[in-house]
């Protein structure tokens, strides 16, 4: 792996959430409701919902990577689980923010197989040595990749002790320009 990152800013999300949206309609595939991976598909899913114009969407809490490059031995489900008689005969998109190595979406994909009619797959970003291709891919990277969300440290109470930041040097800015007329 590159010891350079992928850095995603929020303007590029936004890119990223639209270019796949566009993909899934282009595609055919008309999901029923959005499956976000937790944590790291909760912002992708819940973006694509609104592009897509879907309303129903849930989640999984599937707890794999504890920290760059560490991962439990097997991808595990945290409570509370989808309930298997709400997903039954529907179309399901699994939305996540990476298929890094693909166990993540493949443990999903496995326990939604067992219940809905069809699923597909959607992430932001893919590695070239998953072991599960993702449907629909917005950028290929060999990188660990920056999110915008997940990047700096939690918050704290004032008082405690901060956590120290990491300066990043960006070396690119994206700027969007939206005509309002």
């Amino acid at each position: 792996m590159s010891e350079e990152h992928e850095v995603l800013t929020y303007p590029d999300f936004g890119i990223a959430v639209r270019e796949v949206a566009q993909m899934i309609v282009d595609d055919g595939f008309t999901p029923d409701i959005i499956m976000c991976i937790a944590r790291g598909g909760l912002p992708f899913g819940g973006a694509l919902g609104y592009a897509l114009d879907i309303k129903q969407i849930t989640e999984m809490n599937v707890e794999f990577y504890t920290g760059i490059n560490d991962r439990l031995p097997a991808p595990i489900l945290l409570p509370p689980s989808p309930q298997p008689h709400d997903l039954r005969d529907l179309k399901v998109l699994i939305a996540d923010d990476v298929s890094d190595t693909g166990t993540t979406l493949r443990f999903t994909q496995d326990f939604l197989h067992q219940y809905a009619a069809e699923t597909r797959t959607a992430v932001i970003y893919e590695k070239p040595h998953t072991r599960l291709h993702a449907d629909f891919v917005w950028r290929y990277t060999d990188r660990w990749i920056d999110f915008p969300w997940s990047t700096l440290p939690p918050v704290t109470r004032r008082g405690r002790p901060e956590p120290e930041l990491t300066e990043v040097e960006l070396t690119e800015v994206t700027v969007i320009e939206v005509d309002q007329a």
